[in-house]
């Protein structure tokens, strides 16, 4: 486990005006370093100075969609992450080249959201058990030489599951904990999730070993 990691290097691409523009300050003031340039052939002179560990193209402030500006960068750095930000009325109609894509409009929560599973590191709080590793913070499981994004629910049930293992989680309290609620007469939401787990931690999904259901009561973490 790593702490104190630095915020991710952001390059920031867009014009100077722009709905998305008011981000800008928001990440800065969150600590991230943020640099800007205004097209995508200025992004491409300067990649090897800045050297990003996120690019953020801002195509919505420039009235394009983008692809060809995640292209041409993806062309240059094959690994580089990138975030496409696009207008409601202005969308792409092929294949995009980026990692994330975000219409307008969003919060700087969402924008945040999306950044932290793309920074490199680790977060703050990791949990290994087995063959899983948990990054809590950047809401990321690693499993079997895989690397999955997922949902906060997602991280709140593995991080139950992980804290605890051996122990039977029955259905009705591990779903008031994870949803936090006490209405719990209806934990359909519950068996999506589980679901949604095995098929990133299971060799086998059809025949879980690792989250194990206990018919008529819950369900036991083996590792």
């Amino acid at each position: 486990m790593s702490k104190g990691n630095p915020k991710a290097n952001i390059l920031w691409i867009g014009k100077r005006s722009g709905d998305s523009r008011a981000f800008i300050p928001s990440l800065e003031e969150k600590g991230y370093p943020v640099s800007v340039v205004s097209t995508g052939k200025e992004a491409s002179q300067n990649l090897d100075s800045i050297k990003p560990d996120i690019v953020i193209v801002d195509a919505a402030s420039m009235r394009t969609v983008g692809t060809r500006i995640c292209s041409s960068l993806r062309s240059q750095q094959e690994d580089l992450p990138i975030i496409l930000i696009n207008g409601p009325k202005r969308l792409p109609t092929n294949e995009v080249v980026a990692d994330i894509r975000l219409v307008l409009p969003f919060t700087i929560r969402k924008l945040e959201n999306r950044i932290i599973p793309l920074s490199p590191g680790d977060g703050d709080k990791v949990i290994e058990a087995g063959p899983i590793r948990l990054d809590v913070d950047r809401q990321v499981i690693s499993c079997r030489e895989k690397e999955d994004h997922v949902t906060p629910k997602m991280v709140e049930l593995l991080k139950v599951f992980m804290e605890a293992p051996k122990e039977l989680h029955e259905r009705e309290a591990l779903y008031s904990k994870v949803w936090r609620t006490d209405y719990t007469e209806d934990t359909r939401s519950l068996d999506v999730h589980i679901n949604w787990l095995r098929k990133i931690i299971e060799a086998d999904p059809t025949n879980p070993q690792l989250i194990r259901t206990v018919r008529g009561k819950g369900y036991v973490f083996e590792v």
